[in-house]
């Protein structure tokens, strides 16, 4: 049985900032990505650290979180394969074939109209239908005012209307996302005038990731300022919309990706700008880096939720993380047994 080994290392990322900026000092050449040693190196993993790694296991690094409803994991694994095929396997389907909590999902195309949502259903058995159909500002249903009201206005004795609002949602929002960027995200209705905004939360993950900004400075300005900064060439950017049981529950998601080749290495952007319950956002980075017969891969992962803030928020935020690392290890454990 494979162990998970932890690095208790919270200033994974200042030391590696201060690393990659020694390293640009006197230089005028373009920032690259390191290599795999560089990274083990500053992560402070041992000889014993890595072959365990190299043997299947994976080891937890700490990932700092900006605040009490942010849900933060970092693991490296071992694949046995080349990291543009990783990157291949994820331009794809974005892992959506090896993730067993996907009902489906596609590739949204940007000239494409709200058809591309047609393949979108709620599931019945969930008695979703009902509860979404009834949906008041709350935690149930992560949505906009306009957007309850839009629901409670509608004729619900219409066939499949349950579906097709959610459709209209998902359209919506990844129009004012495609024009406005993280400023297009509404904020979800709590009630009593309270509202969470995923928009901001995002904006913060994305300030989070200063090795990026080292590195990749181009890529890193775009991608916090989407749309108003041009794409770099190079870069291939996609979208998709998938429909994943979170807490037992189906749940519509939408997910803007930046994928960039370099040399000796790939590099994975992506966020989550809607999900439709239990959490607000979602960032995560990959870095594929060759290392031995195979691949490295860098994973980290940022996951915003209201639902783990306010009394008892400690341990509600200790169990929260627990969950989000496990949750990694097993969409990485899939990834490592399809390329074994």
């Amino acid at each position: 049985m494979h162990k998970s080994f932890y690095i208790k290392r919270s200033n994974y990322w200042s030391n590696l900032l201060l690393f990659i900026t020694l390293c640009l000092i006197g230089s005028n050449t373009s920032a690259k990505m390191p290599s795999a040693q560089t990274l083990l190196e500053q992560l402070g993993v041992n000889h014993q650290q890595i072959n365990n790694i190299t043997n299947g296991n994976v080891v937890l690094f700490d990932v700092n979180s900006s605040g009490e409803t942010e849900l933060t994991a970092g693991v490296i694994i071992y694949l046995p394969t080349q990291p543009h095929q990783v990157s291949a396997l994820i331009k794809n389907d974005g892992l959506a074939s090896l993730d067993p909590l996907i009902i489906n999902g596609e590739i949204i195309p940007l000239t494409e109209n709200q058809n591309k949502f047609n393949n979108f259903n709620l599931q019945k058995s969930a008695n979703e239908e009902s509860e979404f159909l009834h949906a008041t500002p709350g935690m149930q249903f992560n949505l906009s005012t306009q957007e309850f009201n839009l629901i409670s206005s509608s004729d619900t004795k219409q066939p499949n209307i349950a579906s097709r609002l959610y459709r209209q949602i998902l359209w919506q929002r990844w129009q004012a996302y495609l024009k406005n960027g993280l400023k297009g995200i509404d904020p979800y209705d709590r009630g009593d005038n309270t509202f969470v905004n995923p928009g901001a939360e995002l904006q913060t993950a994305a300030m989070a990731q200063d090795p990026l900004k080292l590195y990749f400075p181009e890529l890193f300005k775009a991608w916090q300022n989407h749309p108003n900064i041009a794409i770099p060439i190079g870069v291939e950017e996609s979208y998709t919309w998938s429909n994943r049981i979170v807490q037992d529950r189906p749940s519509g998601i939408l997910t803007h990706r930046f994928i960039t080749s370099e040399s000796n290495g790939e590099l994975i952007l992506a966020r989550q700008f809607y999900a439709a319950h239990s959490f607000n956002a979602n960032q995560l980075m990959i870095v594929c880096l060759p290392y031995k017969d195979g691949t490295l891969v860098f994973y980290t992962n940022r996951t915003f939720t209201d639902q783990v803030s306010g009394f008892g928020s400690a341990l509600k935020h200790l169990i929260g993380d627990n969950l989000a690392k496990n949750q990694v290890i097993n969409l990485l454990k899939i990834l490592q047994k399809h390329f074994e």
